[in-house]
């Protein structure tokens, strides 16, 4: 299986981030953080400071499983700056890779870039504004073709098995579930 990124930014929201990370992992899936920056460290909305496995690669993204953008803010925003990876988020959407989003990013990201034209998605509850040409579904996580969104820290497990299902099938996802008591 091919690794999955979860890229960090300063201002990273921790709880959605880390939690994506732990339970791919649990899921037997490999996962990769990615700083968007030269150096690796990000420090998150709440002061987390995290050292990502590797800096900005953007030809390590391009064979990715997933490519996964936490939320959080200035988080979100900061991603969404990143040019080399929305270039990166708009050519997997294009050829039907997977990529995900939750809380703000799906509104800051993704909804600008046009990806969720046409397509239901979900996000932080106030942010719909940015959610461009999509269905906005109030439901903590919506699959919609290659794209996952969830709506913000609460959903965090849930979004984070939603992607373990649909690589690694609805029995590793229950079973890591189970493990974790949810």
């Amino acid at each position: 299986m091919r690794p999955s990124y979860v890229m960090f930014a300063d201002g990273f929201e921790e709880i959605e981030a880390l939690t994506v990370v732990d339970v791919m992992r649990r899921a037997g899936m490999p996962v990769v953080t990615m700083s968007i920056y030269d150096a690796p460290e990000a420090i998150g909305a709440h002061g987390v400071t995290v050292v990502a496995d590797e800096s900005f690669d953007a030809e390590m993204l391009e064979e990715a499983e997933w490519v996964i953008c936490p939320g959080g803010m200035p988080g979100a925003s900061n991603l969404a700056e990143c040019e080399a990876l929305c270039e990166i988020l708009k050519e997997r959407n294009e050829a039907d890779e997977n990529i995900a989003a939750i809380c703000a990013s799906p509104s800051v990201i993704f909804g600008p870039l046009g990806l969720l034209k046409g397509r239901n998605a979900t996000c932080y509850p106030g942010m719909e504004q940015g959610m461009e040409g999509a269905n906005v579904v109030n439901d903590h996580v919506v699959v919609d073709g290659n794209i996952v969104t969830g709506m913000g820290p609460a959903s965090a497990s849930r979004f984070a098995l939603a992607i373990a299902a649909i690589s690694m099938g609805e029995d590793v996802a229950a079973e890591v579930a189970a493990g974790m008591l949810l």
